[in-house]
């Protein structure tokens, strides 16, 4: 238990660190095992609709690899050292590096025909969902050509007018001249939510000297909460230019972060990526946990099917992907296409 309590406290520990510069250590160190920023926006307005999952936005702050075999990053020496007292991480060998995740993020779910101010008993509730995310990774070369990313995550939030889901896409709306929903009266109730996350990546890299290469990158994982409990595994496939040993671009979803590395060659690959999910609960589905609410009967199996294009040079990675999701509920009249940008960079830039 005691080690599962510092994982949890450990990204609030780095990111006060990252805010107190007096102890940092040189920068040529800090430049090789940096802190690595992500801002993810994903919204179906990509492919010209405004329902479902409507909009996603997060940011991702990952820490230096905490390992003591690797470089001393941009922290402080003494907040290292208590780290490294950490049985977990003082343990590994040098084939393992550690890091810590801080995000917050939010999510907002709306029916089709958001012009309608009365209920819609037979499409899905208004939901939204602010959150923040705390996060450990563990990554590992095991073979050759063979990697894992072990990511184990906590969000806790809020569901229902709290979360602001109606004000964000309200203020969006109005600003680029579209038309504001009308039936946010309807949205899920508030409900503080949590929702515990591992997922585990597995790297298949085979050797290749080239410019173009291929390699695939497997995973499997589940979630467990009032806000989403459910089993996922799936498959991505990429091929391209400089490609880096790295465990790609993830969406936004629980324990779904990776991690990468700069890289002082161009990087520019294709890829396509299959997510399927047996889904146990769904809140933004099946209503408020505690509270009568709006609720439709949910698709117990869903996928995501994936392809998009990553280019990235040194401390800059931007991702574009485009997602069809299969039918979520009964009565869904077909599946949804929403589309994923991501920028990742590392602190400090130069």
């Amino acid at each position: 238990m005691n080690n599962w309590i510092k994982k949890i406290w450990l990204p609030f520990l780095l990111l006060v660190s990252l805010l107190n510069p007096a102890d940092l250590l040189a920068v040529e160190e800090q430049q090789s095992n940096p802190w690595a920023q992500s801002i993810f926006f994903e919204n179906d307005l990509f492919n010209g609709t405004d329902s479902n999952y409507t909009n996603g936005v997060k940011y991702s702050l990952i820490s230096p690899d905490l390992s003591p075999h690797a470089k001393q990053g941009r922290l402080p020496r003494k907040v290292l050292e208590w780290i490294h007292k950490v049985p977990f991480i003082r343990d590994s060998g040098p084939e393992y590096s550690h890091k810590a995740e801080f995000s917050f993020g939010q999510n907002m779910y709306t029916p089709a025909d958001i012009s309608r101010s009365d209920l819609i008993t037979d499409d899905r509730p208004y939901a939204g969902w602010s959150y923040v995310g705390f996060a450990y990774h563990r990554k590992a070369k095991v073979e050759e050509h063979l990697d894992f990313l072990d990511s184990v995550e906590i969000q806790m939030g809020i569901v229902g007018p709290q979360s602001y889901a109606d004000e964000t896409q309200t203020l969006v709306h109005e600003l680029r001249s579209i038309d504001t929903a009308k039936g946010w009266d309807h949205q899920l109730k508030n409900e503080p939510g949590l929702v515990v996350a591992f997922e585990r990546k597995w790297l298949f890299s085979p050797n290749s000297t080239s410019l173009l290469s291929a390699d695939a990158i497997g995973h499997a994982g589940g979630t467990l909460g009032n806000v989403a409990t459910y089993f996922n595994t799936g498959l991505e496939v990429r091929y391209g230019l400089n490609l880096p040993r790295s465990f790609g671009v993830s969406l936004i979803r629980p324990a779904g972060s990776t991690l990468f590395e700069p890289s002082k060659k161009p990087i520019l690959y294709l890829f396509g990526a299959v997510n399927g999910k047996y889904v146990v609960r769904d809140i933004f589905l099946d209503g408020n946990t505690f509270a009568d609410s709006h609720s439709i009967d949910k698709e117990d199996l869903v996928a995501d099917f994936a392809a998009g294009v990553t280019f990235g040079y040194r401390n800059l990675k931007l991702t574009y992907t485009n997602v069809t999701r299969t039918k979520q509920f009964v009565g869904q009249d077909d599946s949804h296409n929403f589309g994923s940008l991501t920028l990742s960079f590392f602190y400090p830039l130069w």
